[in-house]
């Protein structure tokens, strides 16, 4: 009954989060429940303050006996909670100050296609791609997994292929088109992403999507997929390319880098950076810094000499790369994003104010 009562509890607070177009749900004991929206923090002020007993109710509502007893064992856990249809949510619940609480990514339940996701119409052509590495980079909560969602989703609807994903937990579920996919959760249907990446190799994919690249382990396994002859997609956790691609090799032990560099100069095809900027009239727009590989750029990445890069974007618009500061001055010329607004989020104010007088 309890279970019942806190499982209701909990979906009225989703389905909020959905109505009121919400990136995330908070759970915390003593706090407002609070919802993330374009970007801010909205406390729910007319739901009652949980208890800790409110909070592990609900928490524990949304866990099977096994996620139960992993979040009990281990503290924490990801895994994803489906609403109906309407959508589904990527859980992180964790212990805080000894009790239980829970942070709710929403994962709506359909794909937005580039177009609707206001995206730079090069990224289109990165789903034509028979073999690379496409990694989509940027802060978290700024659009990286909804951004590769869209691509691999292009490809599902205009060729055959067969599309594993690698995630933790998974997240969009893709409808049933032109491609045949398999999505391999963590825990649930592989117990590393190393051993996934391996048994990958053998499952016969083009395209290969890795929620993330986390670790030594998990980026030297992409690097050999995406050097056999597939198309792989992945995101990490940089604000630009240069400082992705020294991600990458820094990863690995000193006697292996320049092996690392010859390996990423031959796979890489391109580096989206993405931000999420509040829009002057509500809502949120893509900005992106975009690298693509062309032989300078694979000589660069070779070679070492990474703070080339963004001297090369700068300077080779005419072939679809552009920087941060240029994306975002665009959108401050057709009047969607405030100055003041693109500033917080640059890299470079310098820049975007030059950009903007010119």
């Amino acid at each position: 009954m309890e279970n019942n009562q806190a499982l209701s509890e909990i979906q009225k607070l989703l389905e909020l989060a959905v109505s009121r177009n919400a990136s995330d749900l908070h759970i915390m004991v003593g706090a407002y429940p609070t919802l993330r929206i374009d970007g801010n923090l909205t406390p729910i002020t007319n739901s009652p303050i949980p208890t800790p007993e409110n909070v592990e109710r609900i928490v524990l509502s949304l866990c099977s006996p096994e996620q139960k007893e992993i979040l009990l064992t281990n503290k924490e856990i990801d895994f994803s909670f489906a609403l109906g249809e309407l959508a589904r949510f990527r859980v992180n619940a964790f212990h805080q100050k000894g009790y239980l609480a829970a942070s709710l990514r929403l994962i709506p339940a359909k794909i937005s296609t580039m177009e609707e996701l206001h995206l730079p119409r090069v990224l289109q052509n990165f789903t034509k791609l028979k073999q690379g590495l496409v990694l989509v980079t940027g802060p978290t909560g700024h659009g990286k997994t909804t951004t590769l969602a869209s691509m691999v989703n292009q490809i599902n609807e205009e060729r055959s292929a067969h599309i594993i994903t690698i995630e933790d937990p998974i997240e969009y579920i893709y409808p049933s088109r032109k491609s045949l996919i398999a999505q391999r959760e963590m825990n649930l249907d592989t117990h590393s992403w190393e051993m996934a990446l391996r048994s990958a190799l053998r499952e016969d994919p083009d395209v290969v999507l890795v929620g993330e690249m986390r670790d030594y382990d998990t980026i030297s396994s992409v690097l050999t997929v995406a050097e056999t002859g597939h198309l792989v997609f992945s995101t990490l956790h940089t604000n630009s390319a240069s400082q992705t691609i020294d991600r990458i090799i820094d990863v690995f032990p000193l006697q292996q880098q320049v092996q690392a560099r010859l390996q990423l100069s031959g796979v890489l095809s391109a580096v989206i950076s993405e931000r999420l900027v509040p829009a002057i009239d509500g809502g949120r727009l893509p900005v992106t810094e975009i690298l693509i590989a062309n032989p300078a750029v694979s000589t660069i990445i070779r070679d070492g000499k990474t703070h080339l890069l963004d001297n090369v974007i700068r300077t080779s618009a005419d072939s679809g790369m552009t920087t941060l500061e240029n994306s975002m001055a665009t959108l401050i010329r057709s009047g969607n994003v405030s100055l003041d607004e693109a500033i917080a989020y640059c890299l470079n104010p310098e820049d975007l104010m030059r950009l903007v007088r010119s």
